[in-house]
């Protein structure tokens, strides 16, 4: 579980890194196979929902080559302040069984009086464990950020401590 959460970090940090100019994402898929190569596809399409949607189908039938993959939407998040954007992450990871972990990266857009700011991850769901670490999958989670190190810089010099 802990590979999936490093992995979702890392794409994570990608996204970060693909909106702190001011763009919304383009759906991202990324994915892992066995021999512990990775890959990415951009979604492309004139409609962001139908790159989302082909996405998530992506994700939920994986592929026979896949043991782990990632998508990252960008979306809007409800939370007791109010809806906010955010990178949406979901991740399955395939073997030996199936797990999945589901995160939000709220962030402020860069059009803002404010600027571009990302706030601090929330877990939304994890399945497939039993009484799952929270803590060490965070941990994980940011180890992949800091692995992709031009998106870790945008991330950390963007960070604000406050939650969205």
């Amino acid at each position: 579980m802990y590979e999936i959460a490093r992995m979702a970090g890392f794409y994570g940090a990608h996204g970060v890194w693909s909106v702190s100019g001011g763009e919304t994402l383009v759906p991202m898929l990324g994915y892992g196979h066995p021999d512990g190569s990775q890959g990415m596809e951009r979604l492309v399409s004139d409609d962001i929902a139908v790159g989302a949607k082909a996405g998530q189908d992506a994700l939920e039938t994986g592929r026979p080559d896949w043991v782990r993959a990632v998508l990252i939407i960008d979306a809007y998040l409800h939370l007791e302040a109010g809806k906010t954007d955010a990178l949406i992450v979901d991740a399955v990871e395939y073997l030996p069984t199936r797990r999945s972990l589901k995160m939000a990266i709220p962030y402020r857009p860069q059009p803002t009086a404010q600027g571009f700011a990302v706030y601090r991850p929330k877990f939304l769901e994890v399945t497939g464990i039993d009484e799952p670490d929270i803590a060490a999958l965070a941990d994980s989670f940011f180890s992949g950020v800091d692995s992709h190190e031009q998106a870790a810089a945008v991330w950390n010099a963007h960070l604000l401590d406050e939650s969205a």
